[in-house]
Parts: structure tokens; sequence; C-alpha cells
């Protein structure tokens, strides 16, 4: 039975990210629990920010065998210490979210067999639930998450395509329920045909909450010919908001010419999740006075590796409350 949403105002084995160490001296924030009280896994140390970053040549390949010394991280320019890296292919909570609105109907068959590409894809520790989305948008998974590839299928194979498209209130809600997840990497899949023209919320406020949330968000527009020849304006916004909302997590938007090539494009990115480094630091700014941080990944290539590109999301919030130290 479908649940409907409410729109809400070893590592490698466990989905657990690499243990940190502890946080420079003097770093310890008001009220930390003594030395035998204290969770040291990375998930408890809220100070350390952790960042998934994609490596890929000029054919869109992983780049492996990187090193610490081969990354650079700077918040707001100023240099930053990593503490924590790590190449590993853990295990994640991820939403597949799709387009389930009336100009999908004659779509969803390969686009169902694309998503279980993706599953297929993927790490088989990962754990994942599906959303179908129109006016509304539902839990179609048997209980909050599955790794049964069986039951994925069936969650997707429920289609009543019609509607429109609330595409920000079910990425909020999907994003809402990737918070219940056991794993530390968390991400969504959404597949969509059309602009937004039935959300509540709108294209900023989902983008702050993606930001908040940590998760990356991977997209796959599907724009026809006929659309993209006969409703330009409406195609650019879409694929415009796509493109914002991907950058700004980390993610990846794609735009495929053919329905056909939907299928290679849900393998490609199950591989660039399972095969991204991570890059864990203590910010050398440890006001936490909620205020956003932009940060970037510069990349120092070994020689003879030829022109490489980096991605990762694109800032994060910082926690409020006291300052650290004081």
């Amino acid at each position: 039975m479908a649940v409907v949403f409410a729109c809400p105002a070893s590592p490698a084995q466990t989905g657990s990210l690499p243990a940190a160490p502890p946080p420079p001296a003097g770093y310890e924030k008001p009220g930390q629990q003594s030395k035998g009280q204290q969770d040291h896994s990375i998930k408890a140390r809220v100070d350390l920010v952790v960042l998934h970053v994609s490596v890929e040549n000029s054919d869109g390949v992983f780049v492996p065998g990187l090193k610490a010394s081969n990354f650079k991280v700077f918040e707001d320019k100023v240099e930053q210490n990593i503490s924590v890296f790590s190449n590993d292919d853990i295990p994640v909570t991820m939403g597949l979210v799709i387009d389930n609105s009336g100009s999908m109907r004659t779509k969803r068959a390969q686009v169902n067999a694309a998503a279980m590409t993706f599953v297929r894809t993927s790490n088989p520790q990962d754990e994942a639930f599906v959303v179908n989305f129109n006016d509304e948008f539902y839990l179609d998974t048997d209980g909050d998450f599955t790794n049964d590839q069986q039951d994925l299928s069936q969650a997707l194979s429920r289609i009543d395509a019609r509607g429109s498209t609330a595409l920000y209130d079910a990425v909020v809600g999907s994003l809402d329920h990737l918070k219940k997840g056991h794993k530390d990497k968390r991400v969504l899949l959404v597949i969509t045909d059309g602009e937004d023209d039935a959300s509540r919320m709108t294209l900023p406020e989902t983008m702050r909450i993606a930001e908040e949330s940590n998760a990356a968000i991977y997209a796959v527009g599907i724009y026809s010919a006929d659309d993209r020849k006969n409703d330009k304006r409406e195609v650019r916004r879409a694929m415009k908001a796509l493109s914002e909302l991907t950058e700004a997590t980390g993610g990846k938007a794609y735009f495929p010419a053919n329905l056909s090539d939907v299928e290679p494009i849900c393998t490609q990115i199950a591989r660039d999740i399972r095969n991204q480094y991570l890059l864990g630091y203590y910010p050398t700014n440890t006001a936490q006075d909620g205020t956003y941080r932009t940060v970037r990944v510069e990349l120092i290539p070994p020689r003879g590796d030829g022109r490489l590109s980096v991605r990762t999301r694109a800032g994060y919030y910082a926690p409020k409350g006291a300052v650290a130290g004081q």
C-alpha cells in the first residue's frame, strides 16, 4: 500500500564513514562529553565537514589511485587541513524519485527499467526507497527502506500516470525520509520530464533544504525533441532548476537526447556514487552561527593524467550554537 508523504514545513560494509581523528587542540565545544562518554563515530562529530568528491578524466571516467596530497580544500577561500581521506565503496541510503505525471505515461516502462539498472549497478548493501509523484508524492516501498530488488521493482511498477508535477515537494519529502536512513552517505536520483507546476515549495526553499541535508542529488531530465522545439521556455526553466539543485549538492543533472539513453546514464550515475573520494576536515572557522560556508576542492593531478575535473557540493550551513573554544 502506498503511503502519502506530508510535505514537511567496516566502513565499506556497514555504510559508516571511516573513523575521524580527534579535532585539533582547543576545538572542543561547551558541554562536550567526557572522554569515557564520547561516541567516536564520525556521525557524532558534528564539527567534521565531510565531502564526497568525484574526479573524472576528459572522457568522464573515474580516476582511481589519488592520495590526500592530490587534494586541497578551501572553505570561504581559506585552505583547510584534510583530516580524513578514503576511497572506500561505502553503501548509501538512496531514494528513487520518479515522475508519475500524465506526460510520463508512455515513458515509465523504459524509465523503470533504467531505475532497476541503477539499483543493480549500485552497492548491494545500499538501502533504498521509491517515491512516485505527480500532484502528490507517495512512498511506494513496503517499509521505510529495502535492498530487495523485487520489492523495488514492484514499487516502481505502481504506475498511475496522471496529473501535474509537484517535483519540489517530492524532493523535500524524500530528503526528509533520508533522515531515517542507517547509512552516512545519502543520495537522491530524480527522473522527470517536466517543469514543476504543482508544488507548495519553491526552488529556493528546496535548494536550502537540500543544502542543509548534505545529500547528493542526481537528476535525469527527459525532454523530447518536440518539447525542446515547442516549449523552449518551459524546458529551459526546468533544465536550469535541475542543474542548480544538483550542482549545489555535489550531484549532476543529465539531459539525454533520447529515452533510450536513460538506462546507460543511470548506470553511469551508480558508478559515480560508488567511485568517490571522501575528504573530511575540521573548519578553521569554528563559529557556530548557522551561516552558509562555500567549499571548493582543488586537484593537484599526478603527472601524465591529463585534464581532470573535480566535483563536490558547493558548500554547507554551519551548525547553530556557541562558538567553539569559548
